[in-house]
C-alpha cells in the first residue's frame, strides 16, 4: 500500500503525549458536525477531555478499565472488555456541553471522543452526563449469508442526544457490511437524511485489512481505501460499503451527526436488488 493517504483515509499517527492516535475535527475534516479521537492510554495514566462550550462529547471505552470523574460525579472501574473483539457491548460516557472529564486508566484502556455540535435551541436543555452501560445498548445480527455482521447501537436509538448518532459493528472474515451500499448525505427526509460519517477500523488479528469504498451516483467522489488496523475513513457523501478478507475479522466505530438526528438511508438502486430477491 502506499505512502500517500487518500482525502478521506486518516492512518494512526504513534500516540502523542497525551495518547492521541487519531485526532479529526470539522475543521480538519473539511465539514460540519462530526469530531473524532482515538486514545491509547497505559495504566496509570490520565486524559483530560473538555466537551466544549457549543459541543456534546461521547466517550466510548473501547477496551480496558478506567475511572471517570465529571462535574462532581465519579464512575469508578468502568469498563470490561479487553477487546472490541470480546463479543460485549462498551461503556460509554454522555457529556453535555461545557464539561470537563478527567479519566484516569485503571489497565491499559483505549478511548474513542465522538463528538458533534448542539443547536442553538438546545441552549439550557440539554440532555445531562449519563454512564452508558453495556445494558444500555441494543445489538442486532443484520443481513444473511456473507453480508452478516453484528451491530451494537451505542447512541443510536436506543437513547437520547443532540445530534450524534453512535454504533459499532463486527463484519466476519470473508463478509461485507454497510452492504448493500447505502448513503445518507441529502436533506429530504422523511426519505433520506444528511449525515457525515467517520469509521474507526479495527483488525484482527491486527496485521489484517478491509477494504471501504466511498462513491457517489456520479462518481465525482469513488475512493476504494485499504484500511489496516486503527484506520479512520471519513464518509462526507456517497455510498461508502465495507468487505473483510478470509482469515481477518473486522470491527468498526460509527459516528454520525448532521442537521438533524435521525438516521435515513438510500441503497444505492443498481444494488439494491440484494435485498429484494
Amino acid at each position: 500500500m502506499s505512502d500517500a493517504t487518500t482525502s478521506l483515509h486518516r492512518k494512526p499517527t504513534a500516540p502523542d503525549a497525551a495518547g492521541f492516535i487519531q485526532r479529526v475535527t470539522p475543521q480538519s475534516a473539511g465539514w460540519r458536525y462530526v469530531g473524532f479521537e482515538a486514545a491509547l492510554l497505559q495504566a496509570g495514566a490520565t486524559l483530560q477531555a473538555d466537551s466544549g462550550a457549543d459541543t456534546e462529547l461521547c466517550l466510548v471505552i473501547l477496551s480496558g478499565i478506567v475511572s471517570l470523574h465529571c462535574d462532581s460525579q465519579q464512575f469508578q472501574q468502568v469498563g470490561k472488555r479487553m477487546s472490541v473483539f470480546d463479543g460485549t457491548a462498551p461503556y460509554a460516557l454522555y457529556v453535555p456541553a461545557g464539561l470537563q472529564v478527567q479519566i484516569s486508566a485503571d489497565t491499559d484502556a483505549e478511548i474513542a471522543l465522538c463528538r458533534a455540535p448542539v443547536t442553538e435551541q438546545a441552549s439550557g436543555q440539554q440532555y445531562p452526563l449519563r454512564l452508558i452501560t453495556p445494558e444500555d445498548c441494543t445489538r442486532e445480527t443484520r443481513g444473511q449469508g456473507t453480508n452478516t455482521r453484528l451491530v451494537c447501537n451505542i447512541l443510536l436509538g436506543n437513547l437520547p442526544a443532540e445530534r450524534l448518532l453512535i454504533t459499532e459493528v463486527i463484519t466476519p472474515p470473508g463478509h461485507w457490511s454497510s452492504y448493500p451500499p447505502h448513503k445518507h448525505d441529502a436533506d429530504m427526509l422523511p426519505v433520506e437524511s444528511a449525515l457525515e460519517e467517520t469509521y474507526y477500523h479495527k483488525l484482527n488479528p491486527q496485521q489484517g485489512f478491509a477494504f471501504q469504498r466511498v462513491y457517489t451516483d456520479d462518481r465525482s467522489l469513488d475512493e476504494t481505501i485499504c484500511v489496516e488496523h486503527n484506520s479512520l475513513v471519513l464518509v462526507p457523501r456517497g455510498y461508502h460499503p465495507v468487505g473483510a478478507p478470509h482469515g481477518y475479522e473486522l470491527y468498526y466505530l460509527n459516528v454520525m451527526a448532521g442537521p438533524t438526528r435521525q438516521w435515513v438511508f438510500k441503497n444505492d438502486p443498481q444494488h439494491e436488488w440484494i435485498i429484494k430477491k
